[in-house]
C-alpha cells in the first residue's frame, strides 16, 4: 500500500511546526505559509471546502454532524429557541451546516461586505486574519435579541480571541444565558485553555465547546521570522512568473474569442425568487426548506449543461458565498457519474508550493470582481490548477458577476486556462428590503411550551403575546349581552372556561375512543393533499385554537409517513377584524408566503374563509408582500367552503367537546386596543392552573397512534380526493340564510352550523335551541348532554345539511335567562 504524505510535512520540517493532539488531526488538517504580518502558518482544512477541494458530501457531513451535536447538548427545547451565527469569509458554509444540523435554528453570518440600507445590528475583530473587520447585518435584527442560545461556528478555535470579542459585543446588546462555540479543530494552546470559562464567569453565562478534535500546535522560537523569510524567499519566484503570466494575457480580445478558450457556458439555476442567497442577512428554516425543493432542479440544469464524459467536476463557489455552491455540488454529486469536487474562491493569501507534503500545491490569482468596499485587490483559488479538472462550475452571485470577472486574467479566463469546460451560475445577491421607518422592525419569535402552552416546543409556535396575568374572564351573560347590543367585540374579553363534569369527560373519553381512527385517516388525508398540491415543505399555519390540535396532527403525520420536519405556528383570526397582521410579517419575513398553508379544524358556514380571503387580500395590498394563499385546510368541510379538507361530512371531532384543556391549556385569543399595540400580536391566555385536566396530548397520541393502520386508506382517500372536483358549493352557507329567516333570528352570525361549531354555542356563548338532524346518533350525545345541562331544548328536523345546528339567543338579554341562569325555551 503506498503511503500518503502529511501536506503538513513541508512546513513542519522547515520550521519546527508540531501538531499534537487527536489521532485524526492529520487528517483533518494540512500546513502552509502566508503572507500575514501576525501568524506565519495557515492550519489548511480538508473538510471544510475552502482551500483544499474535497466531497461535497464530506463537507457538509462535517458541518451537520456538528450540528446534531450541538442539538443533543442543548436539548430539544433549547435547540428550538436557538440562533447559529458563521464567520467569515472561511466558515459561512460550515456555520450553515451547524445550523441545519442543529434543525430549526435560524442562521447568521458575519460579512465583511457593508450592505447600502442595513443597518449593523454588531461587529467585531478578528485580529489574527488578513482581513479582521466583521458585520453583523441581519434583515430582522430580533434574530439576535432573543433568549435562546447562541451558537457560534468557526473553523478552528485557535486563541478563543475572535469569540471572545464577538461574545463581548453581543452579549452587551443582547444578554443571554447560554453560549455554544463550535469548531471543526480545537486548536488552543494550554495559556488559553482557561480563558473561555474565565470570561463566561465575568458576564454570568455558561459557554460550551463543540469541536471534532483537539490538538495544539507548538511553535517554537522565532518562528514568525523563520516563516516570512521563507514566504519572501518563494515569493519571488512567484512573483516574477505571475508577471511574465499578465504579460501574456495583455490583449485586446475578449476571453470568449481566445482560440482553445471559448470561456463561460452560463447556466440559469431557476434560483427561487426572493429566496437569500446565503445567511449575509439571515436564512430561516423555511428558506432552507424552498431551498431542499429547489435543489434537484437547479443540480438537474448544471448536470445537463456538463460536456460529455466528465470524469472530474469541481463546483467552485465565492468567498462567502459558501453554502449555496455546496449544496449545489452535493445534490450534483448524487445525480452525476463523475467526482465531484467542492471548493470556493478566497480573500486569504497563501504562498503555493508544488510539494506533495504541502497544503497548497497550486494558486490561481486573479482581481477582485465584487467591487469590494475596502478597493481592488487580489484574490485566489487554491489547489485547482492541475487538479485535473475536466469541467469547473463557478457559482457566484449577482454582485460578483461584473465585468472584471469576465475580463482577460479574470477568474473565468484563469479557470479556462486548466479546465476544458468552464460553467458558470450566478444566484441572485439578496439585498432585504428597507423596514418601514413608521413600524418597529422586530417582532417577538413565537411562544412555545411548556412556558406557553402544554405542547412540546417543537409541536407549534404561537405568534402571539402572553396575556395570562390579565383579567379578560367575563360571565357569559354579560359577553353576550354586550356582543349583541355592539357594547363590545367577542374578542375583547374571555368566557369562564368550561369545567366539565365527570359524565361530560367519560363523554369525552367515549367519543374519542370511537372517532380516533376517523380522524386519523382524515389527518392523513388533508396532509397528502397539502403535500401534493400546495408545497413539498409547507409551513403550517393553525388558526388559533381549533385549529391549533389539528396543524400538530397534520405536523406528526408528515413526520410519521414522510420523515419531514414542518414548521408549524399557530396565528389569531378574529371575525369582523382579520388575521392579524404582524403575525403575517413575522412569517413573511421567516419564510416564503408561498409555502404558508392556514389550518382550522372545521368549517361550518365559512365565514372565517371568506374572513381570511379578505384579511390576505388587504395585508398584501398595504404591505406589498404577495404568495400567501388564503384557502384553509380543515379536516372537515361540512359547509363545503374549501378545496383542500380531509371529509365533508359532519362528525365529531372530540377536539370539539373542549374548550383550552384539549388546546394545549391556551384561551381563545384577544383582540382588545388596551392591551394589543398596533404592532404587537394578538393576546392570549395559558392557563396553567388547569394542568390536572389538560387532556391536549392525550388527544394528540390517541389520533397518532392510528396512523399506521389508517396509512393506506388515507392516502387512498387522498388519491381519490385529488382526482374529484372540489369546487366549493357553498351550501352551507346557504343553508344558514334560510335557517336564520326561517327561525326569524335575521342574523347569520347568531346561526352556527356543525358538531364543532354546536357544541361552542353551548360551551361559550347563550344557546337558544339546538337543530339536529333527524336520526343523528352517538355523534349528538355530547350535544345532548350540554342541552340538558343548561336547559337547552333539542329540536330534530328533517333534510338538515349538517348533524346539528346550534342557535344562539337573538336580541339577548340577562333578563332573557331564568332565575338559574340556564337559557329560557321559546
Amino acid at each position: 500500500m503506498k503511503n500518503v504524505v502529511w501536506t503538513g510535512t513541508w512546513v513542519a520540517e522547515r520550521l519546527g511546526v508540531e501538531l499534537v493532539g487527536d489521532e485524526r488531526l492529520s487528517d483533518l488538517l494540512g500546513l502552509a505559509l502566508r503572507r500575514n504580518p501576525r501568524r506565519a502558518h495557515l492550519l489548511v482544512s480538508n473538510v471544510l471546502g475552502k482551500h483544499v477541494p474535497q466531497s461535497p458530501s464530506v463537507v457538509y457531513g462535517h458541518g451537520f454532524a456538528l450540528g446534531r451535536r450541538v442539538r443533543e447538548l442543548l436539548g430539544a427545547e433549547d435547540a428550538g429557541a436557538a440562533v447559529v451565527l458563521g464567520y467569515a469569509e472561511t466558515a459561512t458554509g460550515l456555520g450553515h451546516c451547524v445550523a441545519d444540523g442543529v434543525g430549526l435554528a435560524p442562521y447568521l453570518h458575519s460579512t465583511r461586505r457593508p450592505v447600502i440600507g442595513v443597518d449593523t445590528a454588531g461587529g467585531f475583530e478578528e485580529s489574527h486574519s488578513h482581513a479582521t473587520s466583521h458585520l453583523l447585518l441581519p434583515e430582522n435584527p430580533a434574530l439576535l435579541a432573543g433568549a435562546g442560545p447562541l451558537v457560534l461556528v468557526d473553523d478552528e478555535f485557535s486563541t478563543g480571541n475572535t469569540v471572545l470579542n464577538t461574545i463581548r459585543d453581543l452579549h452587551a446588546r443582547y444578554p443571554r444565558d447560554r453560549y455554544v462555540v463550535v469548531a471543526l479543530v480545537d486548536m488552543r494552546s494550554a495559556a488559553d485553555l482557561g480563558r473561555l470559562a474565565e470570561f463566561a464567569t465575568e458576564i454570568g453565562a455558561r459557554v460550551d465547546l463543540v469541536t471534532a478534535a483537539r490538538g495544539t500546535v507548538n511553535l517554537p522560537e522565532g518562528v514568525l521570522e523563520k516563516g516570512q523569510a521563507l514566504v519572501a524567499e518563494h515569493e519571488t519566484t512567484r512573483t516574477a512568473e505571475n508577471t511574465r503570466t499578465a504579460e501574456n494575457t495583455k490583449t485586446t480580445e475578449p476571453a470568449d474569442s481566445r482560440p482553445g478558450h471559448p470561456g463561460a457556458a452560463r447556466v440559469e439555476l431557476g434560483w427561487p425568487r426572493g429566496l437569500p442567497d446565503g445567511g449575509r442577512h439571515g436564512f430561516t428554516p423555511g428558506q432552507r426548506i424552498r431551498l431542499d425543493a429547489a435543489l434537484p432542479a437547479m443540480a438537474a440544469r448544471v448536470a445537463e449543461a456538463l460536456p460529455e464524459g466528465a470524469r472530474r467536476v469541481l463546483v467552485l463557489g465565492f468567498e462567502e458565498l459558501m453554502y449555496a455552491p455546496l449544496r449545489l455540488a452535493r445534490e450534483l454529486e448524487q445525480v452525476v457519474s463523475a467526482e465531484v469536487r467542492y471548493s470556493t474562491t478566497t480573500r486569504s493569501p497563501v504562498l503555493a508550493l508544488d510539494d506533495p507534503g504541502y497544503a497548497i500545491r497550486t494558486r490561481l490569482v486573479f482581481p477582485a470582481h465584487d467591487d469590494p468596499d475596502d478597493g481592488p485587490g487580489e484574490r485566489y483559488a487554491y489547489n485547482v490548477a492541475g487538479a485535473g479538472f475536466d469541467a469547473v462550475v463557478a457559482v457566484v452571485d449577482s454582485a460578483a458577476d461584473t465585468p472584471a470577472l469576465h475580463a482577460p486574467g479574470g477568474l473565468l479566463a484563469q479557470l479556462a486556462e486548466h479546465a476544458p469546460s468552464v460553467l458558470l451560475a450566478v444566484v441572485p445577491s439578496y439585498v432585504p428590503a428597507r423596514p418601514s421607518t413608521e413600524r418597529p422592525s422586530m417582532l417577538p419569535e413565537p411562544l412555545r411550551g411548556p412556558a406557553f402552552s402544554s405542547y412540546a416546543p417543537d409541536e407549534v409556535g404561537w405568534l402571539l403575546q402572553d396575556l395570562s396575568d390579565v383579567t379578560l374572564e367575563a360571565p357569559t351573560e354579560e359577553r353576550e349581552e354586550a356582543i349583541q347590543s355592539g357594547g363590545a367585540h367577542y374578542a375583547e374579553s374571555l368566557p369562564v372556561e368550561y369545567q366539565p363534569s365527570p359524565q361530560y369527560q367519560e363523554l369525552f373519553q367515549t367519543a374519542l375512543g370511537t372517532s380516533a381512527a376517523r380522524i386519523a385517516q382524515a389527518v392523513g388525508a388533508v396532509t397528502e393533499l397539502v403535500l401534493a398540491e400546495r408545497s413539498p415543505h409547507p409551513v403550517l399555519v393553525s388558526l388559533a385554537r381549533a385549529g391549533t390540535p389539528v396543524g400538530v396532527l397534520m405536523r406528526r403525520w408528515a413526520q410519521h409517513r414522510h420523515g419531514l420536519d414542518l414548521p408549524h405556528y399557530a396565528v389569531s383570526i378574529v371575525r369582523g377584524r382579520g388575521i392579524d397582521a404582524n403575525a403575517l410579517r413575522w412569517l413573511a419575513a421567516h419564510h416564503d408566503p408561498a409555502d404558508v398553508v392556514f389550518v382550522d379544524g372545521w368549517t361550518g358556514k365559512g365565514a372565517i374563509t371568506r374572513e381570511l380571503t379578505e384579511a390576505i387580500r388587504e395585508f398584501e395590498s398595504a404591505e406589498g408582500v404577495t404568495g400567501f394563499d388564503p384557502e384553509i385546510a380543515v379536516l372537515a368541510d361540512p359547509g363545503s367552503c374549501v378545496r383542500t379538507y380531509g371529509t365533508r361530512e359532519d362528525f365529531l371531532i372530540p377536539s370539539a367537546c373542549l374548550n383550552s384543556t384539549v388546546s394545549g391549556l391556551i384561551s381563545r385569543t384577544v383582540l382588545r386596543s388596551d392591551l394589543v399595540g398596533e404592532y404587537d400580536f394578538h393576546g392570549a391566555k395559558f392557563y396553567r392552573e388547569l394542568a390536572g385536566s389538560d387532556v391536549s396530548v392525550d388527544f394528540l397520541d390517541a389520533v397518532a397512534a392510528h396512523f399506521p393502520d389508517v396509512a393506506d386508506a388515507a392516502c387512498a382517500q387522498a388519491k381519490e380526493l385529488l382526482a374529484t372536483d372540489r369546487t366549493p358549493t357553498w351550501e352551507g352557507w346557504a343553508a344558514v340564510e334560510r335557517i336564520s329567516e326561517e327561525y326569524e333570528i335575521h342574523d347569520v352570525n347568531l346561526v352556527k352550523p356543525g358538531v364543532g361549531e354546536t357544541t361552542r354555542v353551548l360551551l361559550r356563548r347563550v344557546p337558544w335551541k339546538i337543530l339536529a338532524r333527524a336520526g343523528a346518533g352517538t355523534d349528538l350525545d355530547h350535544v345532548r348532554l350540554l342541552a340538558q345541562q343548561r336547559g337547552v331544548p333539542v329540536e330534530e328536523v328533517d333534510e338538515l345539511p349538517y348533524t346539528c345546528v346550534g342557535l344562539i339567543h337573538p336580541k339577548y338579554t340577562r333578563g332573557a335567562t331564568g332565575a338559574d341562569g340556564k337559557a329560557v325555551t321559546v
